[in-house]
């Protein structure tokens, strides 16, 4: 909810996942469960769209597993809300 509510606030529209649309950025939090299998899935879905991706600083095994399962950037927990706002218009 924070982070929704930052990148509102931002100027960002958050689509639902049943939008037909074609977002600009995914954001996939890790801890949710099969992460990398959703990754894999908004990879094939949306080939040329950023899958950014954040979860724990101190797990670089899954970090490693996102990027091979398509994520185009890693973030650690607490960056993610500044990672994904520099990506909005100013």
């Amino acid at each position: 909810m924070r982070l929704e509510s930052a990148w509102k606030a931002a100027g960002a529209t958050m689509l639902k996942k049943q939008s037909t649309e074609t977002p600009d950025c995914i954001v996939v939090d890790l801890g949710m469960r099969s992460a990398c299998t959703q990754i894999e899935q908004l990879r094939e879905t949306f080939p040329q769209v950023d899958i950014v991706v954040f979860g724990p600083h101190f797990d670089p095994d899954a970090f490693q597993a996102a990027k091979q399962a398509g994520a185009t950037e890693v973030a650690a927990k607490g960056s993610i809300v500044e990672r994904v706002s520099r990506r909005f218009p100013k």
